[in-house]
């Protein structure tokens, strides 16, 4: 007669059995719950700070890709030598055919478009008010093909009036209390050049367009212009500072560093968004692994809490497995029964803890939303995360991995009790019953 298959139905019937112990066995149930309800926050606690990580990533992101190039062409700073003391001083390198090299980048392949730029920095003043601010001149088609620039839902005004006036980030519309048409004046140190000096250059400008692009820095110190304007008022005409490129995969970046180098000509340099983010995001990923680590021992103490479990169990049924034994139940089966009983409870919490984490996770805006209002804005400040909320992204492998950690612990801790059963001496276990 060949002995049944392993993990058989009554050995599933056995294990339920037990999980459901009798009031008098209330101790081992007490431990049980414990055990699920601790696997379930862990579990939840997991998935819902591994959605917020991805979610916090894939904002910072987006909002660097959405309102800035993926790399720049620049010229190296030029030594210049004044005639007249032999001083020898620095002065940024500009671009003289800029069209031409912005047409041999744009030829490169996975690369999408270019355009070239004028950079400067000035006081923006209005209504008694101040605020340092970054002038970025290009051609109106180059700024309409910002998503996070031209998104209706969050924008003002007419990006088509560029040519008649300036484009403001959202932060410096508040900071100096400005509208569509309003007057901003713009205080640059490089002005005019007199018998004395140089002196600064003053002008008014009209408010066309109004932006948030999602990053509490850009929006607090960005003005666009057209290029033609920008190159007038920084005295750069016929020349560009930099020439922006926009390529097919944004990740992978520095594949197209070289081609770039080598098609922009002698004295070119790179500067991509890695470059200026990617200290942040490595430290983002590091505290993805660290915070997967800690959490992950969370897991574990509480799945800790079924070997315990598990231990009383073995103990309160010490004359069933003698019983068991002697009725021919196997040494297997019985390991196998107990294992069942540790292996129902994490997998319920983990269920649970999935069902909860996603919970949670879809609704992080609105607990956020609410923290905030608590707490008059002190939740979440955008002047320090850089971002204006809290996003969450839920992704199957963050959930997969949350999962199998989950179950993988809970049958681990199982075996040593589950062992200890099966190795229980059928007489020792009824001698005194």
């Amino acid at each position: 007669m060949s002995s049944p298959s392993a993990f058989s139905r009554y050995e599933f019937l056995i294990a339920w059995r037990y999980l459901r112990a009798r009031r008098a066995e209330g101790g081992v149930s007490v431990m049980t719950w414990i055990s699920l309800i601790g696997i379930a926050l862990g579990v939840m606690a997991l998935i819902a700070t591994l959605a917020v990580r991805a979610g916090f990533r894939a904002e910072f992101v987006d909002t660097i890709l959405g309102a800035n190039a993926h790399t720049t062409v620049y010229m190296a700073p030029q030594r210049v030598e004044n005639e007249f003391t032999d001083d020898v001083y620095v002065v940024p390198g500009r671009i003289k055919d800029y069209d031409a090299m912005a047409a041999r980048l744009a030829e490169l392949p996975g690369v999408e478009r270019t355009t070239p730029v004028i950079r400067g920095q000035v006081m923006a003043t209005a209504h008694d008010s101040s605020n340092v601010a970054e002038i970025f001149g290009v051609t109106p088609d180059a700024l309409r093909a910002m998503p996070r620039i031209v998104d209706p839902e969050t924008s003002q005004g007419n990006i088509e009036d560029l040519d008649k006036g300036v484009a403001i980030g959202a932060g410096i519309q508040r900071e100096l209390n400005l509208n569509i048409g309003d007057k901003i004046k713009l205080i640059a140190p490089e002005g005019a050049k007199t018998p004395v000096g140089t002196t600064p250059r003053v002008k008014s400008y009209d408010v066309v367009y109004v932006f948030s692009a999602g990053r509490y820095d850009i929006d607090q110190t960005r003005i666009y212009m057209s290029m033609a304007e920008a190159q007038d008022y920084f005295n750069r005409e016929g020349v560009a500072d930099e020439i922006e490129v926009f390529v097919s995969d944004p990740e992978k970046v520095d594949d197209w560093t070289l081609p770039l180098l080598q098609a922009a000509g002698e004295g070119a340099q790179i500067w991509n968004w890695r470059d200026s983010s990617g200290s942040f995001l490595a430290a983002l990923d590091m505290e993805d692994d660290v915070m997967f680590v800690i959490l992950s021992v969370l897991v574990l103490i509480a799945s800790m809490n079924i070997t315990s479990g598990l231990i009383m169990l073995v103990k309160n049924k010490g004359r069933d497995i003698g019983i068991l034994r002697t009725m021919g139940l196997t040494e297997g089966a019985v390991l196998r029964v107990f294992f069942l009983c540790g292996a129902f409870t994490g997998i319920i919490g983990t269920i649970a803890g999935v069902i909860l984490g996603v919970l949670l996770a879809l609704n992080v805006e609105n607990i956020m939303a609410g923290l905030n209002a608590l707490t008059n804005g002190g939740a979440w400040q955008p002047e320090v995360r850089g971002i204006y909320h809290l996003p969450a992204e839920l992704r199957a492998w963050d959930i997969f991995r949350a999962v199998g950690l989950s179950l993988a612990l809970s049958f681990i801790v199982t075996i040593f009790p589950a062992r200890r059963a099966a190795r229980m001496n059928p007489v020792e276990a009824l001698r005194y019953e």
